[in-house]
């Protein structure tokens, strides 16, 4: 939470703790990187080939890192999203479309099959997997196209179903997902190093589990559609009620391995400590929250708030933090930016209301102030667009930021001149602190 208690209301937040949040925000990240999170799970080597293959965002980090750190001969090919490609001496890096498929996905997901083909019991396959895989990697079964794999996504996208239905229903008309590449692996040993973005670090559903086999089939698919409403191409609907109700399982072959290398938790537990170094406590919300991006904002927003407001249901100061997988439902053409994006603004639209009107006491101090004033003075006009903070005790006081039309005032008058123009009324005086807001 940026918001500290501060004799009852809100206190913009200095330079100093955006430092301390940038160092959280840094821990998070470290505890996700590449070679840090890859050199404690590094598997034994074999007696014959070892080949790397690998899939999501951060494929081609996670290659670069892994041959750093191998000891030994190794080939293989990785999959990522267009422009996150990182340079790799013996591993191939592809190039794909993400979050919808394209004709270069199928490239690389024949890619991958040919690289762990003919392979035998003495060699080792390495998979790199994380987020974003699914669309990396379309493989579509006989009798159904790419075009009808990105309708699939289209729709599934536009849903706003969490992404743990939307894998299920992708593995059921996925050459490749729900453990296939593992299958094809077969004899060859295949140890997957999984960077986990879904609630609940379920390997099988990182990137539809290309290595790794899950418990759900048809049947799963078909609740899921019907659960959350998605409304899928007539003939992929279809296809999947013809399905024989089966699953996956059984690719998760005897022999391999699966490691969850690094995760929301596990971000969210460094960034805990170095809050905890700091001597501030930090609370966890979860590591699994799901839900629209609006309505999670407006949760994160309301606890915000009722912290500054009341020390309930944490005490300040405190670092609230939480972690997991929103979705946001389209209800038109498809506008810039993703879930993460929406969650931020929406997050940032509902704080200012609740820094404006957080308690009836503050609500009515903000509106004794409007009726000192003239009506139709130019104060009161840039009154109404600004956010205002009131503090009673010791000292009556008013802080006004983020209006353009008080900026602007500002630059023209002194602060005695502005507080001139308050003292209509002798209660209230202008706090002479200076806030630096971004």
């Amino acid at each position: 939470s940026g918001l500290r208690r501060f004799g009852g209301l809100v206190k913009p937040m200095p330079y100093s703790e955006r430092v301390f949040l940038t160092e959280l925000f840094n821990a998070a990240v470290s505890a996700a990187d590449p070679k840090t999170a890859l050199s404690c799970f590094l598997p034994v080597k074999p007696k014959g080939r070892t080949v790397v293959i690998g899939a999501g965002k951060g494929a081609a980090q996670l290659a670069a890192a892994f041959e750093e750190l191998w000891e030994g001969p190794l080939s293989g090919v990785v999959v990522t999203r267009y422009g996150f490609t990182a340079p790799c001496q013996h591993i191939k890096v592809l190039e794909a479309s993400h979050p919808v498929p394209d004709a270069a996905g199928l490239v690389a997901s024949a890619a991958l099959f040919e690289a762990v083909r003919d392979l035998g019991p003495d060699d080792l396959v390495v998979a790199l997997i994380c987020g974003g895989g699914s669309s990396l990697l379309p493989a579509p079964v006989v009798g159904l196209s790419l075009d009808d794999e990105i309708a699939l996504n289209k729709a599934l996208l536009a849903s706003g179903a969490p992404i743990s239905a939307m894998n299920i229903i992708r593995q059921q008309i996925s050459q490749i997902k729900g453990g296939q590449l593992a299958r094809a692996a077969a004899p060859a040993k295949v140890v997957s190093l999984i960077v986990s973005d879904v609630p609940g670090d379920d390997p099988a559903q990182v990137a539809s589990g290309p290595t790794v086999g899950g418990a759900n089939g048809p049947a799963d698919a078909l609740a899921a559609i019907r659960t959350y409403d998605i409304k899928l191409p007539s003939n992929i609907q279809r296809f999947i009620e013809s399905l024989p109700h089966t699953s996956h399982e059984a690719a998760q072959l005897a022999g391999n391995e699966v490691h969850i290398i690094a995760s929301a938790s596990k971000s969210l537990e460094a960034a805990a400590k170095v809050a905890a170094a700091h001597g501030i406590p930090a609370v966890i919300l979860s590591d699994a929250i799901e839900g629209e991006a609006r309505e999670i904002a407006k949760m994160h927003a309301a606890i915000a708030a009722q912290i500054a407001d009341s020390d309930r249901p944490f005490s300040a100061p405190v670092v609230v933090l939480s972690g997991g997988e929103t979705t946001v439902t389209l209800v038109g053409p498809g506008g810039r930016g993703g879930r993460n994006t929406e969650l931020y603004y929406r997050l940032l639209a509902k704080l200012k209301v609740e820094k404006t009107f957080m308690r009836s006491r503050l609500t009515q101090m903000v509106l004794t102030v409007l009726k000192i004033m003239p009506a139709r003075s130019v104060m009161a006009r840039a009154v109404q667009k600004c956010v205002v903070l009131v503090r009673i005790p010791p000292t009556p006081c008013l802080a006004m930021t983020h209006g353009r039309r008080f900026c602007l005032l500002m630059r023209c008058l002194s602060v005695d001149q502005l507080g001139q123009m308050l003292m209509t009324s002798g209660r209230f005086i202008l706090h002479p602190t200076r806030y630096d807001l971004p």
